[in-house]
């Protein structure tokens, strides 16, 4: 279920060439979220803006195999910021498109939402400390809810850029929402907070279900 274990690893083959990341294909047509999230902007989104991420972190870590070859320490350190931007970027929309679903919306049930009351008191509170970082982002950014490994709770939290939430903060994602403007700014232009609103009606639960007993079975 974690990208980071399929999707952000550099795998060798037999004849020690390194597999490529490859853009993973949507579980639904892209019209098929609206009309919370337009068929155009998915197509751009998926097709175009993670793509560059993938097609970016190839490249990086070609040039950081050369690099480890020829025991280049300063360009190892010189690349770190571009593993870091386009392979979070990979990371972050991989879980992305599997958290919405054109039959998600409602509310969680099981572990999940126990969970939800005993470390929200509510739903509802959950749903707006995640809405409210979302909105908070100055910029481009995510808001995430994760699970914490060491505490056993869930807990929210908000990345820059592309920053992963994992390597960032320790915490396991279960949920995100994508507040860069290129996930939402043709069809709500500069009111985020509209947006961020509409991301609830297509909320895949059971995957987010299954990303949180998948965390807490790797505790």
């Amino acid at each position: 279920m974690f990208p980071s274990k399929g999707v952000f690893q550099l795998v060798l083959k037999k004849n020690n060439e390194r597999t490529k990341h490859t853009l993973p294909d949507l579980p639904y047509d892209y019209n098929a979220l609206e009309p919370y999230v337009s068929a155009e902007i998915m197509q751009l989104h998926h097709s175009k803006h993670h793509n560059t991420y993938v097609n970016n972190l190839n490249v990086a870590e070609e040039k950081l195999a050369e690099a480890v070859a020829k025991n280049n320490v300063n360009q190892i350190i010189q690349l770190q910021p571009a593993l870091k931007f386009n392979g979070g970027g990979h990371l972050n929309h991989s879980i992305f498109w599997e958290v919405l679903s054109p039959s998600g919306g409602g509310l969680p049930s099981g572990d999940l939402k126990e969970m939800i009351i005993r470390d929200f008191d509510s739903f509802d509170k959950m749903k707006k400390q995640v809405s409210d970082a979302a909105v908070a982002v100055q910029g481009s950014g995510w808001s995430w809810l994760g699970y914490n490994p060491v505490s056993g709770r869930l807990r929210i939290a908000a990345c820059a850029n592309q920053d992963p939430l994992l390597p960032t903060t320790g915490l396991i994602p279960l949920f995100g929402i994508d507040v860069w403007e290129h996930a939402y700014y043709l069809q709500y232009k500069n009111v985020r907070p509209d947006y961020v609103s509409a991301i609830w009606n297509i909320v895949n639960w059971e995957n987010v279900a299954s990303r949180l007993q998948e965390a807490k079975m790797e505790n």
